[in-house]
């Protein structure tokens, strides 16, 4: 019962809405949302501006006005900690009747729909929810007994296009021409149909269909879905901006009768269109609900009004936002430091540096867990955890594991302790099936079988264990490799032989053929190793080394830096914050440029507005006009969206001369020409302060009948680098520019 009214009652409260005790405190937009209880209302909440606090608010309002009994309440959420955390807070402002109230994620949601209605989905209700592994197998049966190479076209591949189709709810017969896969030969479809086939007959859903059924089920049987619409008399949606397409369906179905939807976003943090979401179920909330209120929570109870200055003059650039900007709240004191911004020559001195701030502010007071050094990829954490390695400084990556116990790394570090030593069992094990080579448990028995008898390892008893001859053949092929670059040993250096290695042995194609999310992430990862393997003159010494690394990172304890990607930052907050590595190509990231071109551009400025508002006393802004790629050293350019913060609230601390590479200096020198800057159709996005161009083409305005208007960064051997002013740094043959 709640401390604060009775809800068998709820009509005889006669508490003012302003004097309920859990609405003290609140500020006028605030309490505008929580009291807003009719139609559609849609909350922009800017970061750090109480939207927890107003979503379990509301909550508590509508019961304690005796507007709805907890069940027919409706909230739901993306992740269990947030539903976890707004349960517990809902629970100390009205006691346990809060535990009545329908709170938890879409999916959860899903399965009490699927549960319910089981029969009517065509499942029995003891139906089982598969997991990835289970998922992968099954697709990987399905494309075998249908004639499918696995190791030329991928079942994880497959199934992250059967998942981004379930996330667009789209059943199989659902899908048109425009929406369909070219993958394996335009037979995606049909494996799509085939896959939920067999999914019934083990009466088994995955989690995409958590979403897919109840919509299919509301969509075909209107009773069922005016029960909910009648059960639910308000709906509260956390976190809006990143629904996806069948969540938002499913939200339009629930509150087409009461319209009674509360909305709970910021389209500025709209981050995750590679999962998914769509950040136009923000936008256009007004459009689907004409009758909508919009309300903007506006004031910051986190960071300072420089920071804020900075995040709110950075996202001001994007043209696909409503529109709100973050302002310290009356509470709060002080405008504090400015963003600092400061370039070094390489990455490596960068790390140094960051991690020479890191211990200077963990002498001024700020303890190590309150401070987080964030990268626009996870690649990029390995120069700066081997630099805490070696000050010592305790760190915890979150979101992902640390650099050397990835999975590819480790694999990758198992091929060359196995080049290095064949009677290294274990290297063996890991890496003998993948990729995939036929290699099952009953191989693997005859192996060890044939080891123990005749005393060797497993490597050196193939020819001894009983084996089919495929199996046999196909362990001859990878013994031969591996024997191969053994040999070369005394002749390569350690990088150029592990990338002879990992390409030959199919390694490095098993993740380029991988569609996952994860999968991109891996190789940068690999290529990361790359750079560190070029500092190594012998893979024996490279080995000793990772070992070390390995065993020092699992002494941390207690008070622990935290390493992360932006990505993975959202939602959290940090007394101090070190964004590394603000350089075009890679943040924002070349990838999502040449793939979504201005939409791209446009998260990606999100995702640094995102990373900025993280910082509650301190952000600093890194990069470096020098990056090792593939081994080899090439110019970097200061990301644009350094210069898209505003002067005010940025302070340049670079120390040294960065040379006549292109770079940024906030306050001294611009990129910019300003005095010759027309316009983005006829000038280029920036003017780079090149000195002495070796090529009369350097510098020169070109026309790209795809990626647009550009400027010529470098002439190679193998044709021009070129800036183009909407899609950032590409190599482009000559013979498809045109002078401007």
């Amino acid at each position: 019962m709640s401390d604060f009214f009775d809800l068998s009652e709820p009509e005889t409260v006669s508490e003012k809405p302003q004097d309920f005790p859990f609405m003290r405190d609140l500020n006028p937009e605030q309490r505008q949302a929580v009291t807003t209880t009719e139609g559609p209302v849609l909350v922009l909440s800017g970061a750090g501006t109480g939207k927890t606090r107003v979503l379990t608010t509301r909550i508590a309002y509508l019961l304690a006005t005796g507007q709805a009994s907890p069940w027919q309440i409706l909230a739901v959420t993306f992740t269990n900690k947030a539903s976890r955390e707004m349960k517990d807070r809902l629970e100390q402002m009205i006691g346990l009747s809060a535990r009545s109230v329908n709170l938890g994620t879409f999916h959860a949601f899903g399965v009490r729909v699927l549960s319910r209605y089981a029969a009517e989905a065509g499942l029995k209700p003891d139906f089982i929810v598969l997991n990835t592994d289970d998922q992968e197998r099954l697709l990987k049966k399905i494309m075998q007994e249908n004639g499918i190479d696995i190791k030329q076209y991928s079942p994880a591949a497959l199934l992250s296009i059967i998942e981004r189709w379930k996330d667009r709810g789209l059943s199989p017969t659902a899908i048109t021409k425009a929406e369909d896969s070219p993958f394996c030969d335009g037979r995606a479809k049909g494996f799509y149909q085939l896959y939920q086939d067999r999914l019934r007959t083990l009466n088994a859903v995955d989690f995409g269909d958590l979403l897919l059924l109840p919509l299919e089920l509301f969509r075909t049987h209107p009773n069922v879905l005016s029960a909910y619409q009648n059960k639910f008399r308000y709906i509260l949606v956390d976190e809006y901006q990143d629904t996806n397409v069948a969540q938002y369906l499913l939200l339009r179905l629930l509150a087409h009768k009461s319209q009674n939807i509360c909305c709970v976003g910021d389209d500025d943090q709209s981050i995750y269109s590679w999962r998914g979401a769509e950040v136009e179920n923000i936008l256009k909330f007004q459009e689907v609900y004409p009758a909508a209120t919009i309300i903007r929570l506006e004031r910051n109870y986190r960071s300072t009004d420089h920071i804020l200055g900075a995040a709110s003059g950075l996202i001001s650039n994007n043209a696909g936002r409503l529109g709100k900007t973050l302002k310290v709240a009356d509470t709060r004191d002080g405008f504090g430091d400015r963003v600092h911004i400061e370039g070094y020559w390489n990455g490596s001195e960068e790390a140094k540096g960051v991690i020479e701030k890191v211990l200077r502010e963990q002498r001024q007071g700020h303890t190590l867990s309150q401070m987080a050094i964030l990268v626009r990829t996870s690649a990029q954490t390995r120069p700066f955890e081997e630099q805490l390695i070696k000050e010592g400084i305790p760190y915890k990556i979150i979101g992902g594991f640390k650099f050397y116990k990835r999975e590819e790394i480790r694999d990758a570090v198992a091929y060359l302790r196995l080049v290095l030593n064949t009677g290294d069992d274990l290297a063996f094990l890991r890496i003998v099936n993948k990729p995939r080579r036929g290699i099952g448990d009953g191989a693997i028995s005859a192996l060890e079988q044939a080891a123990k008898e005749h005393h060797l390892s497993l490597f050196d008893a193939i020819p001894w264990a009983e084996l089919r001859p495929s199996v046999r053949k196909t362990l001859d092929t990878f013994t031969g490799l591996i024997t191969m670059m053994r040999d070369k040993t005394n002749t390569l250096d350690p990088e150029p032989l592990a990338r002879q290695l990992l390409e030959d042995s199919g390694y490095l194609n098993m993740w380029r053929t991988d569609k996952s999310v994860e999968a991109e992430g891996r190789l940068e990862n690999i290529k990361e190793l790359y750079n560190v393997l070029g500092e190594f003159e012998t893979i024996n010494a490279f080995i000793e080394y990772a070992a070390l690394v390995t065993d020092a990172d699992e002494k941390t304890d207690g008070d622990q830096l935290v390493v992360m990607t932006l990505h993975a930052s959202k939602g959290l907050e940090f007394d101090c914050v070190f964004l590394a590595g603000w350089e075009e190509g890679l943040f924002p990231h070349q990838k999502t440029l040449d793939e979504s071109g201005s939409q791209g551009l446009e998260e990606e400025r999100r995702l640094a507005y995102v990373g900025l508002t993280r910082a509650k006393e301190k952000a600093f802004i890194s990069y470096a006009t020098n990056r090792k790629i593939y081994g080899q050293w090439e110019n970097a350019l200061s990301s644009r969206f350094i210069d898209e913060l505003p002067d005010e609230h940025v302070q340049n601390d670079t120390q040294i001369n960065l040379g006549g590479s292109p770079f940024w200096n906030k306050n001294t020198f611009s990129r910019y020409d300003k005095s010759d800057w027309v316009t983005q159709e006829s000038k280029p996005f920036y003017q780079p302060a090149y000195t002495a161009p070796k090529s009369k083409r350097i510098g020169k305005r070109v026309y790209h009948e795809s990626f647009g208007y550009g400027t010529v960064i470098k002439e190679t051997p193998n044709g021009l680098e070129v800036h183009f002013d909407d899609l950032g740094l590409k190599k482009v043959q000559s013979r498809f520019l045109a002078e401007v």
